[in-house]
This record gives C-alpha cells, sequence and structure tokens, in this order.
C-alpha cells in the first residue's frame, strides 16, 4: 500500500514542483513505484513529465466528475502521473457544495494506493481548499524551503493549517521532512537559513540539499526530470543522493 506524500509550501517560487517531479523520477530509478498527483492548476508537474497539458481525463474530471482514477493516470518512462490543467482552477469554487469536499482527493487515490509504493501530490503554492484535499489525502508532509531571506516566512501560516487538519480531518498527518533547495555553500545566507531551519524543525531536514542549478531550471522546458535531461549535473545527483536518503529514512 502506497504512503503518499503532499509536496507542499504556500510560497512560491521555493522548488516544490521541481522537488516533485525529480525526487518521484529518482525515486522510480530505483524500482520504487511511483505516481506524481498533479494538484496544481499551473499544471507544471505535467508538463515536467512530458506530458500534454490536454490529456483527459485529467485529476480534475477525476475528484469533480467522478472519473475513474486508473484511467487518469499517463504512464512516462520515468513514473506514473495524474496530469493536471487549468480546469483545475475552477474545482474550488465547485467543490464548496460538494459532500466530503475535503476527501475526494482521498477517496480516488485510494483506489490507486495498492498499485504503489509512494504518491506524491504536488499542491497549488497557495493554503486553499485544493490544498486542504491534498492534506486530508496525505500520510505526510515534505516541505521545500528555499535557502533565501524569506524562507520561513509563512512556514508558520502552513504550520498552523496543518495543525488544524490534524485536529479535526486527519489526526495520522505527519511531517516526512523538509528539504533545502537553492542552497548555494558559498553564501553566508545559505548556511544561516539551514541553521535556522533545523533548529525549527530538529530532526526533519534531510542531510542532501538541492543546490542552485541551471540544468534543473533547464529540464522542465524539455518535458524530462532532471535524471533524464542531465544525469551527470550536480541537481541530478542530488535528487539522487535525496531519493536515497528518503528510502533509508523510511526503513
Amino acid at each position: 500500500m502506497a504512503k503518499t506524500i503532499a509536496v507542499v509550501n504556500q510560497k512560491g517560487g521555493v522548488g516544490k514542483t521541481t522537488t516533485t517531479v525529480d525526487l518521484a523520477a529518482a525515486l522510480h530509478q530505483l524500482g520504487r513505484r511511483v505516481l506524481v498527483c498533479d494538484f496544481d492548476p499551473q499544471g507544471n508537474a505535467t508538463s515536467g513529465f512530458g506530458v500534454d497539458k490536454s490529456a483527459s481525463p485529467s485529476i480534475y474530471d477525476v475528484i469533480i466528475d467522478n472519473a475513474d482514477p486508473a484511467k487518469a493516470v499517463v504512464s512516462t518512462p520515468w513514473g506514473d502521473l495524474l496530469p493536471a490543467n487549468k480546469a483545475l482552477s475552477g474545482a474550488t469554487v465547485e467543490l464548496i457544495g460538494m459532500e466530503r469536499r475535503e476527501f475526494r482527493l482521498r477517496d480516488a487515490l485510494s483506489l490507486l494506493a495498492g498499485n504503489y509504493d509512494e504518491i506524491f501530490i504536488d499542491c497549488p503554492p497557495s493554503l486553499e481548499l485544493l490544498t486542504l484535499d491534498a492534506l486530508c489525502a496525505a500520510d505526510s508532509l515534505l516541505v521545500p524551503v528555499q535557502c533565501e531571506y524569506y524562507a520561513l516566512e509563512g512556514l508558520s501560516d502552513l504550520l498552523y493549517t496543518v495543525r488544524l487538519v490534524k485536529k479535526s480531518l486527519n489526526p495520522s498527518l505527519t511531517l516526512e521532512g523538509v528539504v533545502l533547495t537553492m542552497y548555494d555553500g558559498r553564501t553566508n545566507l545559505s548556511l544561516q537559513v539551514a541553521e535556522e531551519v533545523k533548529r525549527h524543525f530538529p530532526g526533519k531536514v534531510y542531510a542532501s540539499v538541492i543546490p542552485r542549478n541551471v540544468r534543473l531550471s533547464e529540464a522542465p522546458s524539455h518535458g524530462k526530470p532532471i535524471c533524464a535531461y542531465d544525469p551527470a549535473s550536480r541537481g541530478a545527483e542530488a535528487y539522487a543522493a535525496l531519493a536515497e536518503e528518503f528510502l533509508r529514512a523510511r526503513r
């Protein structure tokens, strides 16, 4: 039975989708059965896997129109994907009047969980109803944190939301870990942010850090994860190391 991990941070530009795509692909290379659920209306994880955003059915059809989630899954050389597109941006309004609105995603993913070892949910960069659905569907959270000045700003809001979800909707939700992204060991700022994050999340910050790497930025425009686009790059090596550390922590 799969473990479902929501990759979440309401700040944009922190490497959330990059981490979702490249960690999942690295785990797939290690022989894990991986599914990525693109739950962001921008559909960046979908294009990052080289899948056309017009793919139908999508995760929107699954949670709104009760489409069969198995028929929405797209297989790629780097793992399976539940694609998203801009139609998902209207789902927040449509979900409001639905019964069990907070559990639509959980119910859908539960039908697929037996086929995978890990399911990753790429969440929107905001604390909205879609993110709430993802938190209710997840067993744990993976939080990418950019090594910049405002890194910790907003994390208190996320943790407050997580506490509310644990209290009333998903009491078993845990913190899987924190991933430091866009790390530059040559700067005092990156070092200071890393130390501050470790102080806030003792024992939960991965030793494998993701460096600033232009190849990581280029890979999505080619529709490939970094392990396929440039396997010798520092970015690919970092996500390979993160995948191994992720699995060690699971044992």
